[in-house]
């Protein structure tokens, strides 16, 4: 999922963003970057392995311990999406056995003020 291609979705949300009420206001619409990044990282889980992966690169079987309600499943198709979006990368080390890690790229770790943000706020406001 590229922010630079939106998909049809995201293209009438622009459309809805730019077009006129009847009496002639702008009617109140969603930019379409923040829904495209909403929708990646809103996916289950996706959100607890970017904040996981904060801390510093990790095995699958580290981040299978540091999320522990998640699927091994469904922990190898998130990584391999927020891979295919540039966020997180997979760094194979040689030896006996092979080495798997995986750390958040640049991109990756641009999130961080976001995912502080929305940390202190679910401390604050959600309930125990």
């Amino acid at each position: 999922m590229a922010l630079t291609a939106p998909t049809p979705k995201v293209e009438a949300l622009v459309e809805a963003e730019t077009s006129q009420t009847p009496a002639g206001h702008r009617a109140a619409g969603v930019c379409p970057f923040f829904h495209e990044a909403v929708e990646l990282l809103g996916k289950r889980w996706s959100g607890a392995i970017v904040c996981a992966l904060l801390a510093g690169p990790m095995r699958f079987s580290e981040l299978t311990h540091a999320i522990p309600q998640i699927s091994d499943r469904l922990l190898s198709a998130r990584l391999k999406e927020l891979e295919a979006c540039g966020i997180v990368e997979r760094d194979v080390q040689d030896g006996v056995p092979v080495r798997v890690e995986y750390g958040l790229t640049p991109k990756g770790r641009a999130l961080e003020p976001a995912v502080s943000a929305i940390r202190s706020w679910a401390r604050e406001w959600l309930p125990d």
